[in-house]
Formats: structure tokens, sequence, C-alpha cells
């Protein structure tokens, strides 16, 4: 093969004699690396990251429920019954309690009809022996009456019919980390 003809050679090459210099390179600018370059990402507005120092393990939802469809939220933060006119239990115990009262003009509602607490990520409903009972709808389920006594563990989206149009709804709130909310 004729060294003219190879042109692709020649343009590799550098001449001998020095006709071609290389300016000397600038070390203090180059960058050596592998792979393709990290570049640090923006947080996405929506999804914020849980703070270092949180253990995701730990997570326990927090249950909220209203009567009717118009009331707010009442956390389940702590353990609630539900009646005409609520009252403590007898034998006090070191667990606060909260009451809620609810309109019931034919005496449907007992005094003290129902219990609602979470425990973990469940929420436990009890019947506190009421006189005309609940009937609970928990969703893809027929509905269900409550014996005297009886309690039942629920989900969100649950239906709760203690009488004079009390309904009851039990609602997934938040996360809540470390017992706090």
């Amino acid at each position: 093969m004729d060294p003219d003809l190879d042109n692709t050679r020649a343009a590799r090459t550098i001449p001998p004699g020095g006709d071609y210099e290389h300016p000397a390179p600038d070390l203090d600018d180059t960058i050596v690396g592998t792979g393709a370059p990290t570049l640090p990402q923006p947080p996405h507005p929506l999804v914020q990251p849980p703070p270092a120092s949180l253990d995701l393990a730990a997570a326990v939802p927090a249950y909220s429920f209203r009567i009717g469809y118009e009331a707010s939220p009442v956390n389940l933060d702590t353990v609630v019954y539900v009646g005409r006119k609520p009252a403590p239990p007898r034998i006090a115990t070191s667990e606060r309690l909260r009451l809620v009262t609810v309109e019931s003009p034919n005496s449907d509602v007992s005094r003290t009809h129902l219990e609602i607490r979470q425990r973990g990520s469940s929420v436990i409903v009890t019947d506190l022996n009421s006189v005309n009972g609940s009937t609970v709808v928990i969703p893809g389920n027929p509905p269900r009456r409550m014996r005297q006594g009886e309690s039942l563990v629920v989900t969100p989206g649950t239906f709760i019919d203690i009488g004079d149009g009390n309904l009851i709804e039990i609602l997934a709130t938040r996360l809540r980390y470390d017992g706090s909310e």
C-alpha cells in the first residue's frame, strides 16, 4: 500500500521535527472519573423524604372518625365512648378517655353505647351492652349486627349505625411516628 494514499494515518500522526506543538495540558481543570456524571437532583415538590432520625418501621397509621357527613373528624388518639349521655367506666383506668355525645330524640342510642379505640394499626369498635345494638358495614362485606359486648376490628371506610340517624364513619388520617401525631 502506498503511504501517500493513506491519508487517515498521516492525519493522525505528529510529523517528526516538531512542526506541530501541542499546548501544555492544564491539569488544574482535568476531571478524572468513571461512569456517567451524577448531578444533584432537586427534591420533588410533593414528595419530601422523612427526617433522617425517623424510623419508618415504627410508622403507625393514625385513624379518626366522624358522625355524619358534615361533622369534623375526631382523632383516635385516645379511647372514645359514644352515646346520648356517655359516662366513663365505673372502674377508673389510667387510659385517657373522650366522651362524644350524640342526639337521640327516640332514645335509640344508649347512654354509653359504643367504644372506639385504636390499638397499634387496628381500629376496634366495641358495643358497650347497648339496648338497641349497632350495625356495622365493613367495605366489601354485608351489614352485620353486633351483639351486646361484642368487639370488631374495622377498616377505614367502615360505617357503624348506632340508631336515630347517627352514622359513624371510620377514616384513615395519616401516618404517626414514634407515638406522636
